[in-house]
């Protein structure tokens, strides 16, 4: 049996209606390019599916998990190509379109190459309003934002890319995340990708997809590899607008009676903003920990052993700090017989600083814990 050079992976889960079609097209340019491919079908149907590919003469396995990135991930694993196709089974991507995406990848021009539906053409009835001008501009402004990258549609199911350069990226999401996770990575490992403007049709099934909830998916996952403009820039904002609002109002007289619903809202900010900060660097460390954010820049030397070990002393002075200054309003409130006492402005920021200082704390001790299972797993 001869090694083929194209591998064809089609996830499908009940499309007995469209996958004799994607199939048929498959072998179709297979034939008329001369090209040696296989068709694998990763299939998690109930339906007749799974009957008609392997009577088509495509190999069907069968993913331990269902979900988008599982069924690419388990199909791209049996694939003996040296170019990988990836396309779904819902006959809305032509696979007869598939030689203009191995003409780059053949000529060495590209290691990834991406259909883009926005350049091309969009038919009726194909993509819901919310997805076309909504949802899919605004993830491919994030992703292209925030990731360097130059894509005019990043969701876009049908991509071709080297054996090699998908050995590279690591790819390990097990939902739709998996398209983004694809780009992302490319671009981190600096692959050469290229766009194809192709051609989208309608469903002739109903939808598998989630709006809201494939949506969430994909955010998050950037939020994973790129926390700072979703938590670390927010909240030093935040934190910074509350520090200034806390410093002015503090020196005006009698802030008690006139200010007082600015001052705790000052420390509110500063609190959630610190709290911000925090998060985006525990998802930054996890990140590194998992091998998808180089650990570069201010994020080494948080890691670093000593900077943990000044973390906790950083900690406990605020924390002291925060407790010292709350001592002496309590020692004045008891000196005044437990009467009425205007030391609200004191004991606000008494309170932020003994958060801000268990915070520190708290952080410390949590990244210790993420660095030990690094070394755990080397």
């Amino acid at each position: 049996m001869s090694t083929p050079s194209v591998s064809v992976i089609i996830p499908c889960m009940n499309e007995e209606k469209t996958i004799g079609n994607c199939i048929r097209k498959a072998m179709s340019v297979f034939e008329h390019e001369g090209l040696e491919g296989e068709i694998i079908v990763s299939d998690s149907s109930t339906d007749g599916s799974r009957h008609i590919a392997e009577s088509m003469g495509a190999k069907v396995v069968i993913p331990e998990s269902k979900g988008y990135g599982n069924a690419y991930i388990e199909g791209i694993k049996h694939a003996r190509g040296k170019y990988i196709v990836l396309s779904d089974a819902d006959d809305t991507y032509d696979l007869s379109e598939m030689p203009k995406f191995l003409t780059p990848l053949l000529a060495g021009e590209a290691d990834f190459v991406i259909g883009s539906r926005i350049k091309g053409v969009i038919k009726d009835n194909s993509m819901p309003w919310l997805h076309r001008y909504v949802g899919n501009p605004v993830l491919t402004w994030m992703l292209n934002r925030f990731f360097n990258m130059n894509i005019s549609d990043a969701h876009c199911g049908m991509r071709v890319i080297t054996k090699n350069a998908y050995e590279r990226l690591e790819v390990r999401s097990a939902g739709m995340e998996f398209a983004s996770e694809m780009l992302i990575e490319a671009g981190r490992k600096k692959l050469r990708v290229m766009e194809i403007p192709i051609t989208y049709y309608p469903r002739q099934t109903p939808s598998k997809l989630h709006t809201w909830g494939d949506g969430w998916r994909h955010l998050r996952f950037m939020m994973l590899y790129n926390p700072r403009p979703f938590f670390s820039i927010p909240g030093l904002l935040l934190a910074s607008l509350g520090i200034f609002m806390i410093f002015i109002l503090s020196m005006q007289n009698n802030v008690e009676n006139i200010r007082i619903h600015s001052f705790i809202l000052g420390s509110m900010l500063v609190i959630i903003g610190f709290q911000m900060i925090a998060t985006g660097i525990y998802m930054k460390v996890y990140g590194i920990i998992r091998n998808k954010i180089d650990k570069t820049g201010i994020t080494s030397k948080i890691l670093d052993y000593h900077s943990l070990e000044h973390g906790l002393v950083i900690g406990s002075l605020l924390f002291m700090g925060g407790m010292i200054l709350g001592s002496n309003v309590l020692y004045k409130w008891m000196s005044s017989g437990f009467g009425s006492l205007s030391e609200v402005g004191n004991a606000v920021v008494s309170m932020v600083l003994a958060a801000m200082g268990i915070q520190v704390i708290f952080s410390t001790l949590i990244i210790s814990i993420f660095m030990l299972e690094q070394k755990e797993n080397q």
